[in-house]
């Protein structure tokens, strides 16, 4: 009997129930500048003006703790606030707060924007930079220089044209990240975008697991929206 009821309280820890992590109202566990993150027809909203800019990158924090092994989903929908047409965002997971007061994130970012090049990219804020591009299939290993990781392509996740047709520029999309010790896969609009092994030190380290957080680029006047936000843990 013992048995039997250890290996079920093991099958729900491994299965655990999704999370909504955005109740549709308000930014209830939820925490940024309030001057640029509200909550707008039923969805989160990043938005920066002319009157209203972000000097830096910041962004809105998840704030119910921290996440290890994980997959998440979520919608967004961006749009330019100007003609520059210059919209750049992304999700923060593993990732820690190194400034408090202007809410700003370090760590891995699956990264997206209102261009043709980087939606799907997994890119590390004030880190390594871009970790792989869009198709790439990636194994990082440690360089000499801990701030240069070597990034070997193994092969391909998917042809770069054919995930950047399948985004839909002005309406939303569905992103998907799913993070599994030190293997991450990205999805968009159910196309793998990068499926990368980081056997780095860092990842052995100090990325086992971090907050969650979206970003709001600094830059031209821009709007990002979220919405349909659900985490799973493993």
């Amino acid at each position: 009997m013992k048995t039997i009821l250890l290996l079920a309280l093991l099958s729900t820890l491994a299965h655990a129930e999704p999370k909504a992590l955005f109740n549709g109202k308000d930014l209830t566990g939820w925490e940024g500048n309030p001057d640029l993150w509200s909550v707008q027809d039923g969805v989160i909203t990043g938005r920066t003006t002319v009157e209203k800019p972000t000097k830096g990158n910041t962004f809105l924090i998840w704030k119910d703790g921290e996440v290890a092994d994980f997959e998440i989903t979520f919608k967004y929908k961006m749009k330019p606030g100007d003609a520059k047409g210059t919209v750049n965002s992304g999700l923060q997971f593993r990732s820690k707060i190194v400034d408090p007061a202007n809410w700003v994130v370090a760590g891995y970012q699956a990264d997206l924007e209102y261009g043709p090049k980087y939606s799907g990219i997994l890119y590390e804020e004030k880190g390594r930079g871009i970790l792989a591009q869009r198709g790439q299939k990636v194994k990082i290993t440690q360089g000499t220089d801990p701030k240069k990781p070597v990034i070997e392509v193994t092969g391909e996740a998917g042809k770069s044209d054919e995930i950047q047709a399948a985004i839909h520029k002005d309406d939303w999309n569905e992103y998907k990240v799913i993070v599994s010790g030190n293997h991450i896969q990205q999805f968009i609009n159910g196309k793998l975008t990068v499926d990368v092994t980081d056997e780095t030190a860092e990842a052995a380290e100090a990325a086992k697991k971090g907050i969650l957080a979206f970003q709001l680029h600094a830059g031209p006047p821009m709007q990002i929206q979220f919405k349909d936000i659900v985490l799973t843990t493993k």
